[in-house]
């Protein structure tokens, strides 16, 4: 039989480790909502998005979170017309990345929220382990 509080550590663990990886995506695409081509009406930064896996870990006998692809938005790129930016294209229109800044910002405080649930739980559970110790030591 495993034992609960360990496998309560090592489930909010994979959810601390997923999303990182989501704080980093959402980084990422933050920096580039202004990147565009470096040719004239080529293709701007396309925004990345991260697809999570709920997977079953045998070892721990528990499910946990993990990241089973980082992909790209299919959404269609912002264009504005100006004429004299390096990146426009022949009638003078410039493709801008598809990155909504009110989307990565809500995402990103929904990442760190739940980055700081997981957070709370393996402090909860180190401290049960360590009442547990206390328990054992004074009995």
């Amino acid at each position: 039989m495993s034992d609960p509080l360990k496998i309560s550590q090592s489930v909010a663990a994979a959810g601390l480790d997923a999303q990182s990886h989501r704080m980093r995506i959402i980084a990422e695409n933050m920096a580039n909502a202004q990147s565009t081509s470096t040719q004239p009406g080529g293709d701007p930064y396309t925004r990345k998005t991260i697809v999570f896996s709920n997977d079953f870990d045998e070892a721990l006998g528990a499910n946990v979170i993990g990241v089973e692809q980082i992909g790209t938005d299919k959404s269609p790129y912002r264009i504005e017309r100006n004429p004299g930016h390096p990146a426009a294209d022949a009638d003078g229109n410039v493709k801008y990345p598809n990155v909504n800044m009110l989307v990565e910002m809500a995402d990103m405080r929904e990442a760190n929220r739940s980055y700081e649930a997981n957070l709370q739980m393996m402090k909860q559970s180190r401290a049960m382990v360590m009442m547990t110790v206390d328990l054992l030591r004074s009995s």
